[in-house]
């Protein structure tokens, strides 16, 4: 069995067509925990879509499904959780985020959680 790694899913969304849902199911399917943070509310399989910024300890991974032209202003709050990285998917490539999460320490890795998840490099 993999190690969990707590993860964060920012723009988690109940529609079950968008990536952000399919991530946290698949996230869960292989036994991570995972806090999926969103403006909307809802559930995804069973867990509540947070609809604030509270503050979560130990968090492994933030996955990232909000494009750059919406992610000003989760920034601070991505960084306050420390991560130890921040997947950029497809769509929401920001170099200048992924320079300040560096620049803190935190790997920022432009990729698919899902093709992650799938392929065992997760």
């Amino acid at each position: 069995m993999l190690k969990n790694k707590p993860t964060v899913v920012i723009g988690a969304s109940p529609n079950a067509d968008r990536y952000s849902n399919k991530a946290t199911l698949s996230l869960q399917k292989y036994g991570h925990t995972v806090y999926p943070v969103g403006i909307k509310t809802g559930k995804i399989n069973g867990l509540d879509i947070i609809k604030d910024k509270p503050q979560i300890e130990n968090v492994d991974t933030v996955t990232l499904y909000v494009g750059p032209d919406n992610q000003p202003e989760w920034i601070d709050y991505i960084l306050s959780l420390k991560p130890k990285r921040i997947i950029f998917n497809p769509g929401t490539e920001n170099p200048n985020f992924e320079a300040l999460a560096e620049s803190k320490g935190i790997e920022a890795t432009e990729a698919c959680t899902l093709v992650l998840l799938s392929i065992n490099q997760y």
